[in-house]
């Protein structure tokens, strides 16, 4: 797409975006197909909204952060979603959409329920994705998440909005795991702690693969 509306880049036919439908940010969304009035996103079937939503299109802008666009969906077909813009872009600050971590032990906490424990798949200022074991858990659901992060423990009250679960079966019938997605409410105290730890795993992680 080649546009006055969008910067170069940013929605173009073949890149790739961050969706964000308000419960869960999902990366890598392909663009199919964009310009300043439209544009159709290839999607996985199970990520699909609803004609209706209101979603937002995220996508690098350097340094400086990341672009970011509101979208309403007007149209579903399998899992093409058709999106009309509803403004410019504009650019949000890096700092607060600081994703990663991964394997951090974290404790699942519900009143009359025993304590779970589980591992950080990835955390941000305001969701985290972790894996328990034998849990019954719906989407909705409302819990108290504690999770060490290195010296630091984080803990806040979390709504799941995804929750899905297999059985291992091979080599024999196993445990259930429980993959939740959860939002919170940002902390400014707990957020700063977040993005520390965040930042500490990745510059880590470049220097091993320097």
């Amino acid at each position: 797409m080649t546009s006055d509306l969008f910067p170069a880049g940013f929605l173009a036919e073949g890149s790739r975006i961050e969706f964000d439908n308000g419960e869960e940010r999902i990366p890598g969304i392909r663009v199919l197909r964009a310009s300043d009035k439209a544009a159709t996103l290839s999607m996985a079937l199970d990520d699909v909204p609803p004609a209706g939503a209101t979603v937002t299109l995220r996508g690098p802008a350097g340094p400086r952060g990341r672009y970011a666009v509101r979208c309403s969906v007007t149209s579903t077909d399998e899992n093409r979603v058709e999106l009309r813009p509803l403004g410019p872009p504009e650019l949000e600050q890096l700092r607060h959409y600081v994703r990663g971590g991964g394997g951090e032990s974290v404790v699942l906490v519900r009143p009359g329920e025993r304590e779970a424990i589980g591992w950080v798949h990835d955390i941000s200022e305001s969701s985290i994705r972790a894996h328990f074991t034998d849990i019954d858990l719906r989407p909705g659901a409302e819990m108290t998440l504690r999770v060490q992060l290195a010296e630091d423990v984080v803990e806040f009250t979390a709504m799941a909005t995804k929750v899905s679960a297999i059985r291992q079966r091979v080599p024999v019938r196993g445990p259930l795991i429980v993959e939740l997605v959860a939002v919170f409410e940002q902390d400014e105290r707990q957020a700063k702690m977040i993005r520390r730890y965040v930042l500490r795993q990745q510059v880590a992680r470049a220097r091993e693969t320097a």
